[in-house]
């Protein structure tokens, strides 16, 4: 998911530099235009720095660089390749050349040319703010389906007091990721998640593991992020790359992940155990390679269960589970749901061709204690998303018991 951040000319126009972090935080890439006036207040290398992207800062090439036919129709593939538009801070400038089709900067051209959802964050003197004209231009891009993050008021840099100074950072990433269908019912959550295989080592060279890739668990990490919650991501051995902003730790073994899991349980609010753990070790590791010399016999002892050891342990935390079945899958599942102590556990055959194991599709039974919601066959994104809104629905109704009983 990428977004085009308009950075226009005003003393605010240093926030803009932490509404990127947060975007990252959230999974976005940010790719940062910005306006001649707003070059006057922060410098395109700090953008550049944060972003990790190109920063836009004229229309055309420099007047020192050569001449490029990339950078004519550079407004027309930013606008190609972006889901939304925030201008962030926006001046009144901005508001009448986008309510009045002036297309004279590469930030005004890209307005006009992309048809992505546009948020404008606006900020200026009160009497600025306050003119008829600016009031016009609001109403005009309102019209258009332009989503308005109104300033707050208070003291402005100029010395007045009133409306005109930028809203909060929160409150125009939180309209931004809304607009991108990302809702922030996660924001001030902490969400820790298990993810991939874990691999019990045999000898030196040789490991009991199983298929998981660590897909799903990756998803919902990223998901979790979008939704505005912190992510600590505890992760087997998998190829994937995890999300940006989830704080991650790698381990290895069922003990590894075990250990990791419950240091981190105190900092966290839910729990969401994807990861596929090997439910037996060898007794005994060898501390040299075995050779081989015929038939061979491994003893293997079972593993922690980490999920229930979470639930046993935890104190207000929503705990999630998951389960990977072949055969009686909801009875089985429901049997793990009781008996570990679980708010929900989400399940899936994985018997079936296509989906799980090696797979960016899925299709899972999600079973709490008053409910069975199945999901069809879609992507690991999609039942992602569909977990956590049950999540949240789960976290809405414990904190109603917790005022109940306080």
């Amino acid at each position: 998911m990428k977004v085009a951040l308009g950075v226009s000319g005003g003393i605010a126009a240093y926030k803009a530099a932490e509404i990127v972090r947060l975007l990252q935080d959230r999974g976005v890439r940010v790719q940062v235009i910005m306006t001649r006036a707003a070059q006057e207040f922060i410098r395109p290398l700090t953008f550049a720095a944060l972003s990790g992207e190109k920063v836009i800062t004229e229309m055309f090439s420099a007047e020192n660089e050569p001449p490029n036919i990339d950078s004519a129709v550079e407004h027309i593939s930013v606008a190609q390749s972006i889901d939304a538009l925030l201008v962030a801070p926006a001046t009144a400038d901005v508001l009448a050349k986008f309510a009045h089709g002036i297309a004279n900067d590469f930030l005004s051209t890209l307005y006009l040319a992309t048809t992505v959802p546009v948020v404008i964050a606006p900020t200026m003197n009160v009497n600025m703010w306050n003119h008829e004209a600016t009031q016009a231009n609001l109403e005009i891009l309102k019209k258009r389906g332009v989503k308005i993050v109104e300033p707050d008021s208070g003291y402005l840099a100029c010395g007045m007091v009133g409306p005109g100074r930028l809203a909060e950072n929160e409150s125009i990433v939180a309209a931004m990721m809304e607009v991108l269908g990302a809702q922030q019912d996660l924001a001030g959550e902490t969400v820790l998640i298990t993810a991939g295989p874990t691999r019990e080592k045999i000898d030196p060279v040789r490991y009991i593991t199983n298929r998981s890739s660590g897909r799903m668990g990756y998803a919902i990490a990223e998901a979790a992020l979008r939704r505005g919650g912190r992510v600590l991501l505890v992760s087997g051995p998998t190829a994937l790359t995890a999300p940006g902003a989830a704080e991650i730790t790698r381990v290895e073994s069922a003990e590894e992940m075990s250990q990791a899991a419950l240091k981190l349980l105190p900092h966290s609010s839910i729990v969401i155990k994807t990861a596929a753990v090997s439910d037996y070790r060898p007794k005994a590791t060898a501390t040299q390679k075995i050779k081989r010399t015929g038939s061979m016999s491994l003893e293997l002892e079972p593993t922690a269960d980490i999920v229930a050891e979470i639930a046993r342990l935890r104190e207000s935390q929503i705990v999630i589970g998951f389960a990977a079945e072949t055969q009686n899958v909801l009875e089985n599942a429901r049997k793990k749901l009781t008996s570990k102590s679980l708010d929900a556990i989400v399940v899936n055959d994985v018997s079936r061709e296509g989906i799980g194991f090696d797979s960016d599709r899925n299709a899972v039974t999600i079973i709490t204690h008053d409910e069975v919601i199945e999901v069809a066959e879609t992507t690991k994104w999609d039942v992602a998303q569909r977990v956590l809104d049950e999540v949240v629905r789960l976290r809405k109704q414990h904190r109603v018991s917790l005022k109940a009983t306080t």
